[in-house]
């Protein structure tokens, strides 16, 4: 069965198509056959992301105006087995996509037997975001530990719940997920920024990773080439992590239990230094 997954956030900047390549790469290294969408028309990123925006001859919009076929738009994607690229159009305007377009699109995708599409969602709440959210079954919720960004995230989560699919059909709701990105735990620590508890008691949904501030990402992008597949990298990593824990897999969050660890040390060397036992 396929899963449409949709990565989000209100806010631009957050790590959206950087996370969707690297979920679904990650998804794909685990032998599922996944297609990421660019739902961004009209600037196109994940592309140059993924190191195939050389190979772009047909696009999303060509498909949906009947002027290319599904198969002549997919990219192969040159790293990894499994994995398929249908890029955004650089030319057109966000309000050509529609839901007839969109459904039809994934409609013969699952008939190719996608086991995972991950549709890379633009910034903010017009037609492009909102087309991209709304056959989604999960949602990923792209925040970083900041109030701009939880408070349009949480903007988010509200149009998931009332202008998706499922909602107007009286289905099951979206399944919800958190992915806070540039994560730093030291500044936690030190209170210079809001902990992963902090962001979950505000917005109230369950967390699927972390993923920690990393110069390599930067690199990464600009070679084109998703950052879950550089094993120096601790943010490829934890991508990794998250791909396991979408097919179900138990696994630890290992930056929380250092900070529950050093806070803890801290409270009783606070203790200590004030005289108390």
């Amino acid at each position: 069965m396929t899963r449409i997954l949709v990565v989000t956030s209100g806010k631009g900047g957050v790590g959206k198509t950087t996370s969707s390549a690297s979920i679904a790469t990650g998804l794909a290294i685990l032998k599922k056959k996944t297609v990421v969408i660019d739902f961004d028309i009209g600037l196109r990123n994940l592309d140059l992301i993924m190191g195939c925006e050389r190979r772009v001859i047909y696009d999303f919009v060509n498909v949906i105006q009947g002027e290319a076929s599904i198969n002549q738009a997919l990219i192969k994607d040159k790293y990894t087995e499994n994995l398929y690229i249908l890029p955004a159009s650089q030319t057109k305007n966000k309000e050509i996509l529609t839901i007839d377009s969109v459904k039809s699109v994934l409609k013969n995708l699952k008939k190719m037997n996608f086991e995972f599409i991950i549709c890379d969602s633009p910034a903010g709440i017009e037609n492009g975001a909102i087309m991209a959210c709304y056959f989604a079954d999960e949602a990923i919720i792209i925040t970083n530990p900041e109030i701009s960004s939880i408070r349009d995230s949480d903007r988010i989560l509200g149009i998931l719940s009332s202008k998706s699919y499922r909602s107007e059909n009286n289905m099951s709701p979206i399944k919800e997920h958190l992915l806070l990105t540039r994560y730093n735990t030291k500044r936690v620590i030190k209170g210079d920024m809001l902990s992963a508890d902090d962001v979950i008691d505000i917005l109230r949904i369950p967390l699927l990773g972390i993923i920690p501030e990393d110069k390599l990402v930067l690199k990464s992008s600009n070679k084109g080439k998703p950052i879950v597949l550089d094993d120096s990298s601790e943010a490829g990593k934890a991508y990794k992590i998250v791909s396991h824990r979408l097919l179900g897999e138990k696994c630890s969050f290992k930056s929380l239990k250092k900070e529950k660890k050093i806070s803890l040390l801290k409270r009783l060397f606070n203790g200590i230094k004030h005289g108390i036992t």
